[in-house]
Order: structure tokens, then sequence, then C-alpha cells
């Protein structure tokens, strides 16, 4: 009935947990019952993630990227998700020699913003996220417009997401700024915020701002629900 997910998770635990409840509860509301398909996470050393970072390995984490899908493939897998915007930086090298198609978080949000017919975004993420441009790249093929924070804010919002959000930290005067940050965007004419970053909607909710906000976390997962429940899953994903 199913096809089977495979998630490439721990980057970090706090967001592939809202993967896997997110699809299980999609399922709850479908069917009614304890229906849903399977699924295979590999949860990686985050630390060895970041230190690539740190040195702009890049190539380490396309290669490990690369042997963790391989993994996931070897256990069953029919797609996979790679639960992180940040590594989506090296997306296209990664399903170009996977064996097994990945759906890519920054297509599934474009598309998102597209159906909600809003035409320029605030991005929040990490620095790479924000600063690298293959998510504003993404977008823009889409036709859609990307503002970014100013530089202290980028470095703040990087600082929180990986000294507090990656470690489950809540802190009230970091949603704070946050939020001041997303009315900064919106006075610039963002129309809608993408938390580009899967740990951000841990810390700011919809209950929080009356800006639309498109939690690519959910987007993500959403996007695995849909395509497990497909009977054919293409052969390569854009």
């Amino acid at each position: 009935m199913f096809k089977k997910i495979g998630i490439v998770g721990g980057l970090s635990p706090e967001s592939t947990i809202i993967y896997y409840q997110r699809i299980v509860r999609r399922c709850h509301e479908s069917f009614g019952d304890h229906t849903y398909p399977e699924i295979v996470i590999y949860s990686v050393n985050f630390q060895r993630f970041i230190d690539w970072m740190s040195r702009e390995r890049w190539d380490k984490i396309t290669e490990q990227l690369v042997k963790d899908i391989k993994s996931l493939t070897q256990a069953g897998a029919d797609f996979a998700l790679i639960a992180t915007n940040t590594m989506h930086l090296v997306y296209q090298e990664v399903q170009r020699r996977s064996p097994i198609p990945i759906v890519s978080i920054v297509k599934a949000t474009a598309e998102e913003v597209n159906k909600e017919g809003v035409d320029k975004v605030g991005l929040l993420g990490t620095r790479f996220t924000m600063e690298e441009g293959f998510f504003k790249k993404g977008l823009a093929d889409y036709r859609i417009d990307t503002l970014m924070p100013e530089k202290g804010d980028r470095e703040y919002v990087d600082k929180v997401i990986f000294d507090e959000l990656c470690r489950g930290v809540i802190k009230s005067e970091s949603r704070e700024r946050f939020l001041r940050i997303i009315r900064d965007l919106i006075s610039q004419g963002a129309e809608g915020i993408v938390l580009g970053c899967t740990e951000i909607p841990l810390l700011i909710k919809p209950e929080h701002t009356s800006a639309k906000l498109f939690d690519t976390a959910i987007i993500h997962a959403d996007k695995a629900f849909e395509l497990a429940l497909n009977s054919t899953v293409q052969s390569k994903m854009d």
C-alpha cells in the first residue's frame, strides 16, 4: 500500500522527531486507525557534520550523505529525505549519486509558497542556508524573491539554532528577538517567512506572530507522506 520512507536524521534529532510524528499523525487523520508507512531512520553523528561545516568540507558531507542514503536503500527505502535544510547545499550532487530519489526540501517549500500565492518571503536559517544562495536560487526558480536579515541578525539566528534549538533549549528572549527579525522582514515587504531550519518551528509557532509562516519540516514531511501513498515514485527528483 505504501512506499517505504527513508530519513537521514539526527541533523538535529529535535527535528527528526517532528518528521516522524508528522507523517504518522497525517496517517491517523487520513485512515482513522494505526495504519502508516514503514519508516527507516538513519540517525547520524551530528558533531561530525558540524565539524565539516565549520571547515567548509562539503565534499566530506556529500560523501557521508551518499553513504547514509545507500544504507537506507539497503534497508528497503523507496525514497529518502535529508531532514535538514542546510545539507541541501549539496543536494544536487547527493541526488546524482543516490540509488533512490531524494525529496528536496527546497523544491517542496517553493511549491508550497507558490500554492499560497506568495511572491516574496523572508528566509531564516543557519548562516549557510541564508548566505550560500542555494535556497534563494531554489525559490527564484519559482519566481519567488527572498529577503534575509542583516548580518548581525543572521549571526544571532545561526547561534541560537546550534547552541539552543538543536539541543532542545527554548528561551523566551531568543523568541522575542526572532519575532523582531520577522517583523523587520515583513516591514521590508516579505509576504511570508520561510522557517528555513527544521528546528526554528520549535521556537516560533503560528500563535506567536501574525506573519504567514512556512514550516519547512512540516512541508517536507507532508511531501513524504504524499509520495508514500503514491503507487509510483519518480526515478529522480528535480
